[in-house]
């Protein structure tokens, strides 16, 4: 349990060890700062690390009590922040309120494969109600939430958790998007049943009607050493579809995409004014990017980003290797959490915590997205025909990049 200003409880004199995945016993970067600057040193560190929204430090928004009693009482992190937009004359505000899940599994990976998605959505009912007392208009849940990581173990077995686009997470979900009147993105390991039982990284949009919407399969791939994705599924075969929900309209860049500043770009040209980033990564690999990808693909595409990792450390029965030169071992890293909301003026949340559930809830004018294109004009100024001219001879089995070399480099005097 953690107290007031995000450090954990220490045991008798303090000789309790911190929990595993903190940053001294504090939850997150912003807390131990908070913690531990004067309240002027803590809002100019803030300033210069989460920016400002309309020249305003970002607004904490307070939530319900039922909220809090939830998060109390189940134990995980709860934080509600607000990105305004200037007032217009034409245009009403677009408030639109959205939620982001952070989860551990909830029992060991030893357990029956039935026992453990049971636990993991026994686990995440309490964090869905707290959206819902909330007001969330839009949730999203974390990559292939309803199973362990297990991509990392190369093992076919994992397989199992594996389930069609209307399947028992899907209708689980849905019976709450329509008790809540809320969207849901629901990242699954998905069975195509029509095509041969291919399996795909997919993404599922339920509609706060409880109807599916439409799904996203995951476009990029990780090969990071031995760590091969590919192992239980290839590049997904849906583009870059934005959904029209009636809350806004909502991209899905999962995971290994937010690497990739193209993806990125193709939902902001369809359209979209939320993406979320729904991933599973761990500290060693990529924590230093993790607070920097998806803010820059918000400023640079003029909508809101929704960051959503996973927490915990998930041993699996048999040992494995990474690719990174150690030895075997049987867990793959600890996931960091740190979920978090970027807008398109360059600010941010600050994340939840790096070892406990949690979920962050952030009130956004869509409006703002069109207010910083007309202020910055990133897509009146991008020169997209020589892009295209570019890509389109980089794809030639005979392109040739464009170097002038200098005449004197290799010239003897």
């Amino acid at each position: 349990m953690a107290t007031s200003n995000g450090k954990a409880a220490q045991g008798e004199e303090g000789k309790t060890p911190p929990p595993a995945g903190s940053i001294g016993g504090y939850e997150s970067l912003h807390r131990l700062l908070e913690a531990n600057l004067s309240p002027e040193l803590f809002q100019e560190a803030s300033r210069l690390l989460l920016g400002l929204n309309c020249a305003q430090p970002l607004e904490a928004i307070s939530l319900p009590d039922a909220t809090t009693t939830l998060a109390e009482t189940h134990n995980f992190d709860v934080q509600a922040f607000r990105f305004s937009a200037d007032k217009e004359f034409l245009r009403q505000p677009r408030v639109v309120r959205v939620g982001l899940v952070q989860n551990s599994i909830a029992v060991p990976t030893t357990c029956h494969f039935a026992d453990q998605k049971k636990a993991i959505m026994d686990k995440i009912k309490p964090v869905i109600d707290a959206a819902g007392a909330s007001g969330v208009n839009i949730l999203c849940l974390q990559e292939a939430w309803t199973m362990p990581f297990a991509f990392c173990t190369r093992e076919k077995r994992w397989c199992e958790f594996a389930e069609p686009v209307d399947g028992e997470s899907t209708q689980f979900l849905q019976e709450l998007a329509q008790k809540y009147n809320m969207v849901i993105v629901s990242p699954i390991l998905e069975r195509d049943v029509n095509h041969g039982e291919t399996i795909w990284n997919t993404a599922v949009i339920i509609g706060n009607n409880g109807n599916i919407i439409g799904i996203h399969r995951k476009n990029h791939i990780p090969r990071v050493g031995d760590f091969n994705e590919s192992t239980y599924y290839m590049e997904g075969n849906t583009g870059h579809p934005v959904f029209e929900t009636a809350y806004g309209k909502i991209g899905v860049n999962i995971c290994y995409g937010r690497h990739h500043p193209l993806n990125w770009l193709a939902f902001g040209l369809n359209g979209a004014e939320i993406v979320f980033n729904p991933s599973a990564t761990v500290g060693e690999l990529s924590e230093p990017m993790w607070p920097i990808e998806a803010r820059n693909a918000a400023i640079a595409n003029s909508y809101f980003v929704g960051s959503i990792n996973r927490v915990g450390t998930e041993v699996f029965p048999n040992p494995f290797t990474s690719g990174d030169g150690k030895p075997q071992h049987a867990d793959f890293g600890h996931f960091y959490g740190s979920s978090h909301f970027s807008a398109p003026d360059a600010s941010c949340t600050p994340s939840l915590s790096r070892y406990r559930d949690g979920l962050i809830i952030s009130d956004m004018d869509l409006n703002l997205c069109r207010q910083i294109k007309d202020k910055w004009a990133f897509r009146m100024t991008a020169r997209y025909e020589m892009y295209a001219s570019l890509l389109s001879e980089y794809l030639k089995p005979d392109f040739k990049p464009q170097v002038i070399v200098d005449p004197l480099i290799n010239k003897k005097a």
